[in-house]
This record gives C-alpha cells, structure tokens and sequence, in this order.
C-alpha cells in the first residue's frame, strides 16, 4: 500500500478533539510522533482533561467561522469529528444539531479551503443507511437517513466530495459503525450503550434494554478507528470524496452486549433507530489496508477492568 511521504512536524487540526473518538485520536497521532497538533473544541461534549499535553487546545466553536479560520493557515490534515452526536437529541432539538453537524461542517471546509490544506478526513456515520433491507451494508446503497443526525451526517459526505470537485480539496469520509472504548460518554444525551451499560453495572443498577433488545450492530472499538484516520490521511489511494465503511465486521444484539457485561437488565420504551447494521469493510481494506485488530470480547474485556467489574 502506497503512502504519501508525511513530515511529522506538519500542522494538523482536530476539531472535536477533547471529545471521546477525537481524544483518543490525537493520543494516535502523538503516539506517531506527530508534533504539530492543534485541537479545537467547545468542550460542549469533550473534557479538557482528555486532550492530550502535547497538542494545543482551542477553545472554540466550529459554528464560529471567523474564530476558527486563522488555525487553518497552514494545515496540512484536517481530521473533522467535532459534532453534536447521537439520534436522539438530534430528534429533540433538530436545529441545533443541524448549525452544528452542517453549518459547522460546511465552516471547516470553507476554512480548509481557503487555509491551502491538503486533505480533511471527515467524520461519518453508519445512520445514513437508516433501515436497510439487505446486509451487510454497503457504501453504493442509497443512503435512507431516519433521524436528523444521520441526514446531517450524510450531508457533510456529500459536501466532502463536493469541496474535492469544485475546489481540490481532498477529502474522505469514513463511516463509523458503533464505536465503543475508553472515554465514550456513559451518561447525559451523547452516552453510548455499551458504555451506559458499564456504568449501571457500576452502579449495581439493571442495563436498560430497548425492547426488545434484538437489534444488532456493528460494534468498532476506538483505536480501530483511530488506525482508519491515520491511514485515511496519509494513504494515496484516497482523497476524492470517497464513503468508507469503517465497522468491526460483526454484529451482536443488544441482548448479546448485556451478556458479555453481565448483570440484570429491565426493558424500557421503545424509540426511533435502525433494527441491524453491519458493515462491509472490503473498502476500507482496499484503500487503505485497513481491518479491525481489537475484537468485540478483547474490547469489552478491557473496558470491564477499567470500571472493576469482575466475572
């Protein structure tokens, strides 16, 4: 697989950088001996305790373009994960999420842009399937978004490859399946399940289970998809706009999730969201060479010890 020659002491932007994925992903670049980092971030659902000491922190919203533009001069990557995220909130207050994951969005590519960066790996999500009726899910399939946050999602793809068209500027957008590790939000509106049902566990209270617990996903722990920006950055086969799926290769449901933790569960109403997903990552490993590492036991494993839940 053919890399492009990176210098590690080009400038490098994270927007959402104090948040669970990008957190986890400027600790990656550090780790790679990239020296240049910049963070920016509104710490509206990130914690400046979780960016790592050697990047610089921003303390600024995305939706703040004349803020955030003079960062941009001279950025070599952009990596775009700074969002509002979750279905749910994005159902209860729609415009928010939208200034946010669009209007936002739009603002980092207009900065990139109009900064002379070279790439920007954004940031997608597997809920701009929505509900299909076939599976493994495929990056042709016509995107059928059910909630405001996936249609945001998918229209931050499509402005992606919009800004390589009409401005060369290049971009890829990797599409998240599920993404569970250390720091994912275990409670407020962002909190994912697997990390809720750690921290009820902890709690010695019941995992809550959306009737009735059947859905499956495609679980993806966090240092995989930090493997994908890396290599999203720095690959030569990418960079026109391209979808990439980015799952674990594996679905389980809800019920399955529960029993790897361990511990009573109750059921609680039902809400809006696809019944299955699960990636096809034969994309991903064509361009990029990548494929998950960590597998769903392994992970959950580790996060059991780091909240002292023994078997």
């Amino acid at each position: 697989m053919i890399r492009l020659m990176t210098d590690k002491s080009s400038k490098i932007i994270v927007t959402g950088g104090a948040g669970f994925i990008g957190s986890n992903l400027v600790d990656g670049l550090v780790n790679e001996g990239y020296s240049n980092i910049h963070v920016i971030d509104n710490l509206v659902a990130g914690k400046e305790e979780y960016v790592n000491p050697s990047a610089q922190l921003h303390k600024l919203d995305i939706r703040d373009f004349d803020a955030i533009v003079p960062i941009f001069q001279g950025a070599r990557f952009v990596f775009h994960l700074a969002a509002l995220p979750r279905v749910q909130p994005s159902i209860l207050d729609p415009r928010t999420t939208h200034d946010v994951n669009v209007t936002g969005t739009l603002n980092v590519f207009l900065a990139a842009r109009d900064g002379g960066v070279r790439r920007v790996i954004y940031s997608a999500s597997s809920s701009a399937y929505g509900d299909q009726k076939t599976l493994p899910l495929k990056e042709e399939m016509e995107a059928c978004p059910q909630s405001p946050y996936g249609l945001q999602k998918y229209e931050g793809e499509l402005l992606a490859r919009l800004f390589s068209e009409l401005y060369g500027l290049e971009t890829v957008s990797l599409r998240y399946f599920n993404v569970y590790g250390p720091r994912a939000a275990s409670d407020g509106a962002y909190a994912l399940v697997i990390a809720i049902f750690l921290n009820q566990r902890k709690k010695g209270e019941p995992m809550t289970i959306v009737p009735d617990g059947t859905q499956s996903r495609d679980y993806t722990h966090v240092s995989d998809v930090v493997r994908a920006n890396i290599l999203a950055a720095t690959s030569s086969n990418v960079g026109k706009g391209e979808v990439i799926n980015i799952g674990g290769g594996h679905n389980r449901t809800v019920l399955e999730v529960a029993k790897f933790i361990g511990g009573p569960t109750v059921f609680i109403e039902h809400r809006i969201e696809p019944k299955h997903t699960f990636a096809d990552i034969s994309l991903a490993k064509n361009l990029l060479g990548w494929e998950p590492q960590v597998k769903f036991e392994e992970g959950i494993q580790e996060l059991k010890k780091m909240y002292d839940l023994t078997d």
